[in-house]
């Protein structure tokens, strides 16, 4: 049984490293700043006593994510882990600018070569977790909350897949592209067929999906219709092949093409950017789709959509179903600081740092 289900049933508290599978090199402090490495040789030699509290914000508000890997950091390499006294809110919580979210409290020495590594972990998970949360909100201004299927696998290096899925899933994305961006939280991965199936069947819209369903009669299906540039022909080449079997359609038109629709009806240009999956193309396709009885057939749209590009689709009412979203929820836009602000229980911390309590945090057993 995976360590989320059992954090969902009450019986932990937290996910650890058997979920995060750490380097054990992070315990040598290969991952760590050399400045860290050397001050806690100094602190270990020359001021072995002083106990330090560090705390932990950011200056967005955002959607927390990453403190339990953060704690299964510290659990796993800080030395006398289990003498340290950790605070900390949980993931999915809502934060402000500048709230403590973390504190740890002990030697430093013990702890304090991992602070850039944990400011790390909770910049990143936190920015995904907020950027999939502002674009599922986003999708739901019409009053109903369209899925967002998270797509971020070919936005950056494969070994980040599984963390990022995790993030996502904290942000309110539950459909994801790859089996390792569910590995933390306990799916699997979904999807239907990319432009490379379609290119092993020269473009031939019914013998690729029929190949598909054949393969994959249990998947509910969905068929990708813009290869040729030709959308709504493609889409109801497919719905009409296949009927009531055809769940979906998807949309992912490069946002450098104007699709053929447009050649056959020039009288609707001149008032729009007709290139991409843009609204008129997605209301002409639903259009299209519901005159031939195809209204059960769901619209899906991918290619550089964001939280802006999101919201106007929804409060101009474009007959979008799903989301599909990629680089734009990869950006790490949300940055935490570590700072000693307390020292043997008295305040003591550069100009500028003060200790923050927050009735919020949670003591970590």
């Amino acid at each position: 049984m995976k360590e989320i289900e059992l954090k969902l049933q009450g019986k932990i508290k937290r996910l650890t490293n058997l979920t995060f599978k750490f380097d054990e090199r992070a315990g040598d402090g290969w991952f760590s700043a050399v400045y860290f490495l050397k001050t806690c040789e100094i602190v270990k030699k020359f001021k072995p006593d002083n106990i330090v509290t560090m705390q932990f914000f950011q200056k967005d508000d955002a959607v927390l994510c990453g403190t339990d890997e953060a704690i299964a950091l510290i659990k796993t390499f800080a030395k006398n882990a289990d003498d340290l006294e950790i605070h900390s809110l949980k993931d999915g919580d809502k934060i402000s600018p500048f709230e403590t979210v973390f504190t740890i409290k002990g030697p430093y020495q013990n702890f304090g070569f991992l602070e850039g590594m944990l400011d790390g972990i909770l910049a990143r998970r936190t920015s995904v977790a907020t950027n999939v949360y502002n674009v599922v909100k986003a999708a739901s201004i019409s009053g109903v909350q369209k899925p967002v299927i998270f797509m971020g696998d070919r936005d950056d290096h494969f070994a980040q897949q599984a963390g990022d899925g995790y993030a996502a899933y904290i942000g309110g994305s539950t459909a994801q592209a790859t089996h390792a961006m569910n590995e933390w939280w306990g799916k699997q991965g979904m999807g239907t067929m990319p432009h490379a199936l379609l290119q092993m069947f020269n473009g031939e819209i019914v013998e690729a999906t029929r190949a598909y369903h054949e393969t994959y009669p249990e998947d509910e299906l969905m068929a990708l219709v813009d290869y040729n540039n030709d959308t709504i022909t493609d889409a109801l080449k497919v719905a009409r092949e296949f009927g009531d079997v055809l769940k979906g359609v998807r949309v992912d038109t490069s946002r450098t093409m104007v699709d053929q629709y447009f050649f056959r009806n020039p009288e609707v240009l001149g008032s729009f950017d007709p290139r991409g999956a843009n609204p008129e193309l997605i209301f002409a396709l639903r259009k299209a789709l519901d005159q031939e009885g195809f209204g059960h057939v769901k619209i899906v749209v991918s290619g550089g959509f964001t939280e802006e590009r999101i919201t106007d689709y929804e409060k101009r009412g474009v007959p979008v179903d799903i989301y599909g979203v990629g680089s734009n929820l990869l950006k790490i836009n949300i940055g935490f600081t570590g700072d000693n602000v307390m020292m043997n229980g008295n305040h003591q911390a550069k100009a500028g740092r003060v200790y923050r309590p927050n009735a919020r945090l949670e003591k970590v057993e």
